[in-house]
């Protein structure tokens, strides 16, 4: 009896976490596509000139630091640990938790915010060198990064809250929450920047109010769980001490990937004018799947990663990431086989009107097809790196970041002279692939992940739907449609129909090659 019992509540768990993961993949869409609509709008407007640079730069640097302390290190770090408060405290010890961290991580935000404002003209030298040789250029990159970077106070804030959300199984706010960021730039842009004296300035102010509105629409559901912090100074706090104490290492463990793309833009920002801007436009195509579906699935097993930990169910433990790495492969591979071969099409049909040229869709479509050969890796190490996390274990993530970063430096050192801006993503894309396998075999050598029996029928079905799915792209790309000269409506009207068709394709393969429901559950 008991054994059917467990058997039930594994079952009821694995239900629970699909849900959880399509809830927040839809919600992501949703985002993701408002996010191509804001860029597109961006395009349209800024074009990929040198004040497209200068904007794009000045967006980069807080984003970068959203993306390698909020949504990196900071989220990696406290998620395991208030799990654990929630396991073997009570209540009150968690808010006290909440209320400790926030209290100390306003402090620093702020400290960091009001630096980073005063030094950032130093700040644009270091992140943007090449802008160096145009005191204009740089002049501008400057101005636009002091309205910018208190987003990274805003947005941490606001992931501090995710977390919170995330950790007592609220995901829909949180994933819904970046719809804001993309609906203050599309008003900034169309509304505001077509008519301000600098367009690129108005849309920063976008970027700033972005980040208070998503904060405060994060506070009502942590008043409703009886979780909304009375920011306190906390650092003799023990659970804020072992977030620190994590957060440190995961910096490199979780975010190599970041810090690989910043150095991208370094050494983009000595390139031909319009480098760093074909470079971010083919980065927003790439991180549409990663986003929708690696970080969404990364957002929901960690909570459940660090409860198995804390409740000592190993096999729990493996089989949720087993799970969810059937589920990414699933996912990433036609993702990244569809990226390459619509290259073009796509960033034609979303940034090809306004500023941009044919030129610019050209090489952005190039750089892109470099990002898709790596974006099966990148999706991976969204998956694998809550198994270390979860863990506690910050050690491994640090030494596998460390060498991906340096091997991504040589990577883009010998790229960069011969295939300029496409050679810089050719590198990221290569040293995603390390960084992935370390992890994964870190976590296999030391049976944290434990292949179930159902892969032999998986890899049947990804490699029947895949070659379909294929096939069918070759076939539509020699029709020989022009999509530069085509019209709005007509590229729009084509590329939906092929990407609709192409995932009915690969759909109906997969379940006639055997997909069932079996396939996603977990196996223990």
């Amino acid at each position: 009896m008991s054994v059917k019992k467990s058997t039930a509540e594994k079952e009821r768990k694995s239900l629970s976490l699909l849900r959880s993961g399509v809830l927040v993949s839809v919600c992501t869409f949703l985002s993701r596509i408002l996010g191509l609509v804001r860029d597109a709008a961006l395009a349209f407007v800024l074009g990929a000139s040198g004040s497209a640079d200068a904007f794009y730069v000045a967006f980069k640097i807080p984003n970068f630091f959203r993306r390698l302390f909020a949504e990196g290190a900071f989220a990696q770090a406290f998620v395991p640990v208030l799990s654990d408060y929630r396991v073997k405290e009570g209540p009150g010890e968690v808010r006290a938790l909440v209320s400790a961290v926030t209290g100390s991580l306003a402090l620093i935000l702020l400290c960091v915010t009001v630096l980073f404002m005063v030094c950032a003209p130093w700040v644009v030298y270091v992140f943007a060198p090449g802008f160096a040789g145009d005191e204009g250029q740089t002049a501008l990159a400057s101005e636009l990064l002091v309205i910018t970077f208190p987003y990274l106070l805003f947005i941490s804030l606001t992931a501090l809250a995710g977390g919170v959300l995330n950790a007592h199984g609220e995901y829909a706010v949180p994933a819904i929450t970046p719809i804001f960021l993309n609906l203050s730039l599309i008003v900034a842009t169309l509304f505001f920047a077509r008519t301000a004296a600098q367009a690129e300035t108005a849309v920063a102010w976008g970027v700033f109010a972005a980040g208070f509105i998503q904060l405060m629409f994060q506070v009502p559901f942590l008043a409703r769980l009886k979780l909304l912090p009375m920011p306190t100074l906390g650092f003799s706090h023990p659970g804020v001490r072992r977030i620190l104490v994590l957060m440190g290492p995961a910096l490199f463990g979780v975010s190599v990937s970041q810090i690989n793309l910043l150095l991208d833009t370094v050494l983009a920002s000595f390139l031909q004018t319009g480098s760093i801007t074909w470079l971010y436009l083919s980065d927003r195509l790439y991180e549409l799947p990663l986003g929708i579906f690696a970080i969404a699935i990364s957002t929901v097993i960690l909570p459940s990663l660090s409860r198995s930990f804390s409740g000592g169910d190993a096999s729990q433990f493996s089989s949720t990431l087993d799970w969810a790495l059937r589920l990414l492969l699933l996912i990433a591979i036609p993702s990244s086989l569809a990226l390459f071969m619509l290259a073009e099409p796509l960033i034609a049909t979303i940034f090809y009107r306004g500023e941009l040229t044919i030129n610019d869709v050209t090489m952005a479509a190039q750089s892109l097809q470099a990002y898709s050969l790596g974006l099966v890796f990148m999706m991976l190490i969204k998956v694998l790196a809550p198994g270390y996390y979860a863990r506690q274990d910050v050690k491994t993530p640090v030494r596998i970041g460390i060498i991906a970063m340096v091997s991504n430096m040589v990577f883009n050192l010998i790229l960069v002279w011969p295939f300029g801006h496409v050679g810089l993503a050719l590198a990221t894309s290569m040293s995603a692939a390390l960084n992935a396998y370390l992890l994964w075999y870190g976590l296999y050598k030391q049976q944290h992940h434990v292949f179930s029996v159902q892969w032999w029928r998986l890899l049947r079905i990804l490699l029947s739907a895949t070659i379909a799915l294929g096939a069918f792209l070759y076939v539509c790309l020699q029709q020989g449609w022009q999509w530069t000269q085509m019209d709005d409506w007509s590229r729009v009207g084509y590329t939906l129909a092929i990407v609709v068709l192409g995932v009915l394709v690969y759909g109906l393969v997969a379940v006639m090659a055997g997909l069932r429901s079996s396939i996603l559950k977990h196996s223990v």
